[in-house]
């Protein structure tokens, strides 16, 4: 539909989404009401909801995934040490740095946590312990002939069984599948990915650096893909993905005490604290749970989840067909949830869920609902303990937490972990970077963007209070823009700024195809 249909008449909301979607605009955009306290003017500005889940909005969901694969991209294949960030840096990282030592596991995931050290269990085996060096690049190899490689890795992890699967991924028999422990691996994946590369990096001596992916397996538990800067030798990389484990010191998870809904422990407002409903008696504390887990010498961990036996490992060069078949390949379900249906590269759309799948799903959706995710969950009521921080109106089986969503089923950490020192940018600065490459290839044809601060929130009236006040506003609100209206003007501008960017290219000829070369996503698969 080109802008002259749009202008002529204004199709419906469903069809207009249907449109805005294949021509990469937002679908559902957060409208802001900004008034410009010097002038008096106002104008409706429209912002991209900046979803990663397609089901949410494609549009902003393929550009959050194109924005991970440059991401990906630079880091992977460098020549030299990226910069330190900054340790105050916002962004948000998983690598939090190791300096080695005993094998620790902690009881509470917040700040000021408490550890319990414990030597290595004695069925895991041991692993080689060497200083970290601040390198993150990987040894070069030179052939005879005097060619240098540099080549990096693609290694997936996965989780064990639980019981054999169909070819669907659903159980052959659901009734011995252990879902509890599918559950509880799920939810303490991301500890034993942390644990992963603390030993990778303690038994080869350098900073490993890395660009991961979390996503389902057809069985619906997490597995891991990573993108690994540098070359490991094969057999360590095996015998340190064994040796790999994590171990909860919570509370016993076998027997709840409170099952009966109406007759759950509580809240006792004298004593602000949870109460037996029947003897009134206020329920142990989360410190006082850990306490008398301390004290005892026999206690064991709550769960102890390891890495399953199969690991692909893969050698890339930077450069080749498979670098880019990998990247697409990492980043390929980034707009998925964990329960939406995983189809065939060659299939042109999504799978049909079968009855038996739904069961699958909903077996497991059942288990992480009522299981606890963290020492501040609502569940632990369940089992006699009150929650860390807890008050009032809290209830078993509705923690906010997503790790109990129907789409998460578990997996509450993100989908995509990226090492401080894989690039040494943050994502907005690698946002900027690419509309930096747009703003070049522009200036090289002659063409002056449009200036996208001038609306800054940071602006200041001379008496230093903000200039411009913004307020929330939705489509079809009094006096403003319908849906519809909205949406058709969103088209039409993305299709006039991609003329202009097109036509920019041809007239700053190979300049700007060098500029362009270094925005350009990594190819991807077909589905």
């Amino acid at each position: 539909m080109t802008i002259a249909v749009l202008s002529a008449g204004l199709p419906d909301d469903a069809t207009l989404r249907e449109l805005a979607a294949a021509k990469g605009v937002c679908v559902r955009p957060i409208l802001q009401h900004v008034t410009d306290t010097l002038t008096g003017a106002s104008k409706t500005v429209v912002i991209a909801c900046g979803a990663t889940r397609a089901k949410v909005c494609p549009s902003c969901a393929d550009t959050a995934r194109r924005l991970r694969i440059q991401q990906c991209r630079e880091g992977w294949h460098l020549t030299e040490d990226p910069p330190k960030p900054d340790p105050d840096d916002p962004d948000p990282t998983d690598d939090r740095g190791d300096d080695g030592g005993d094998q620790t596991d902690e009881h509470d995931e917040n700040d000021g946590r408490r550890v319990r050290s414990t030597r290595r269990r004695q069925d895991a085996p041991d692993l080689p312990r060497l200083a970290v060096s601040d390198r993150t690049t990987g040894r070069v190899f030179e052939t005879p002939d005097g060619k240098v490689y540099r080549p990096s890795m693609f290694v997936t992890l996965t989780l064990p069984s639980y019981g054999r699967v169909t070819g669907e991924g659903v159980p052959v028999d659901p009734r011995s599948y252990d879902y509890r422990r599918a559950a509880l691996d799920a939810m303490h994946f991301p500890k034993l990915v942390d644990r992963f590369w603390q030993n990778l990096r303690r038994s080869t001596g350098y900073s490993v650096q890395y660009f991961a992916t979390v996503e389902p397996q057809r069985r619906l538990a997490p597995h891991l893909h990573a993108a690994i800067r540098g070359a490991i030798p094969r057999k360590l990389l095996r015998q340190v993905v064994a040796a790999t484990y994590h171990q909860v010191w919570w509370p016993q998870l076998d027997e709840p005490v409170y099952t009966d809904p109406d007759t759950l422990p509580v809240w006792d407002e004298l004593a602000l604290a949870y109460a037996d409903p029947q003897t009134g008696a206020v329920l142990p504390t989360w410190d006082e749970a850990l306490d008398a887990l301390d004290d005892d010498p026999d206690a064991q961990p709550a769960h102890v989840i390891r890495a399953g036996t199969q690991v692909d490992i893969q050698g890339v060069i930077a450069g080749t067909p498979l670098a880019d078949r990998v990247i697409g390949y990492l980043t390929k379900y980034l707009t998925k949830s964990i329960t939406d249906p995983l189809h065939d590269d060659d299939s042109d759309g999504d799978a049909p869920v079968s009855a038996a799948r739904r069961a699958h799903i909903d077996r497991i959706a059942d288990e992480v609902q009522w299981l606890p995710c963290a020492p501040t969950c609502a569940n632990w009521l369940r089992y006699g303990i009150q929650p860390k921080d807890a008050k009032g109106g809290m209830e078993p089986g509705r923690c906010g937490s997503k790790a109990h969503d129907r789409d998460h089923l578990g997996l509450g950490g993100r989908r995509v972990l990226v090492s401080r020192r894989w690039t040494g940018k943050t994502l907005d600065q690698h946002r900027a970077d690419r509309a930096a490459v747009v703003r070049a290839v522009l200036a090289e044809a002659g063409v002056e963007m449009d200036d996208h601060d001038e609306l800054s929130a940071t602006a200041t009236t001379p008496d230093g209070r903000p200039r411009f006040v913004w307020t929330v506003t939705h489509p079809g609100d009094v006096d403003g823009p319908s849906y519809a209206r909205l949406i058709s003007h969103a088209i039409a501008q993305k299709q006039r700024w991609r003329a202009q960017y097109e036509d920019a290219k041809t007239r700053a000829g190979p300049a700007a195809l060098e500029l362009s070369a270094t925005a350009q996503p990594a190819a991807t698969p077909a589905a």
